[in-house]
This record gives structure tokens, C-alpha cells and sequence, in this order.
């Protein structure tokens, strides 16, 4: 690893520009090389460990698979030698982007002697709007 960031956000910018950019060893540079680094996306598998996140992003970092995202934080908990990255992720994807819905990502940082690595990704959708909701679901 030979790029450092210096601070949490650092580290998630140099994340979603890798995405932006389809660049794999762009992605891989921010990651923690602790077989604990995980990876959780919609409708995927947990992947864990570099080889495994690896091989989980290549087939999504192409050009033909390119997504656009904007980033909204919600919340940022930073303590120490960890920070919690709280987000909402707006996608969109192909040749006429057309905005999805919210998905909410958490984003955990570890500060390492090497900078600040991401050490935890995890997707989910968002809730859908009030009314959407199925009966007797708590809101």
C-alpha cells in the first residue's frame, strides 16, 4: 500500500472516485489488508479479505458497467482509531442514467501505520416512503 490518507474521508473519497473512475487498484488501495476487510453489497454474497473483495469488485469496475454515485453523509462517528461512515448512496447506471432509490451504506475506517484503511462496506436499500410500507410492518 502505497498511497496514505490521512484521514477517514480521505479514504472514502479515494473509494467512490475508484468506482467513478473503474479503476480496481485504485478500489484496492483503500481497503485494510487484514483478512477482517468486508465487503457487503446488495444482493451479493459478504466477501472477505483482499483476493476476495478483488474478485467481487473486477466484473463492477468496468466501463460498460459504470455507475454514477452521489454521496450524502448522515452521520460520521470517528473515535480514536476507528470511524463509522453513515451514508446515503444515490445510483445511477447505463447510458441514460436514471436515479434508483436510496441504498444506505455504512463505511468502517481503521487507522493503520500505513493511514486510515477501509476495513467494512455494507449496503442495504432504503426503507420505502411513507404508505409503501406492507400492513402491520413497524415503522
Amino acid at each position: 500500500m502505497s498511497i496514505i490518507f490521512d484521514t477517514p474521508a480521505d479514504a472514502e473519497d479515494a473509494y467512490y472516485d475508484a468506482i467513478d473512475e473503474c479503476d480496481l487498484e485504485k478500489m484496492m488501495s483503500v481497503w485494510d489488508d487484514s483478512p477482517q476487510a468486508a465487503c457487503l453489497l446488495p444482493m451479493q454474497a459478504l466477501q472477505q479479505g483482499g483476493e476476495s473483495i478483488r474478485q467481487l469488485w473486477q466484473p463492477l469496475l468496468t466501463p460498460e458497467r459504470r455507475v454514477d454515485i452521489t454521496v450524502n453523509h448522515l452521520q460520521w462517528i470517528e473515535l480514536d482509531d476507528v470511524a463509522i461512515h453513515l451514508l446515503e448512496e444515490l445510483v445511477a447506471q447505463g447510458p441514460a442514467p436514471e436515479r434508483q432509490p436510496p441504498i444506505y451504506a455504512t463505511n468502517v475506517f481503521r487507522r493503520t501505520d500505513s493511514g486510515w484503511r477501509l476495513l467494512l462496506h455494507v449496503n442495504s436499500p432504503a426503507p420505502p416512503p411513507p404508505g409503501m410500507m406492507p400492513p402491520g410492518f413497524p415503522r
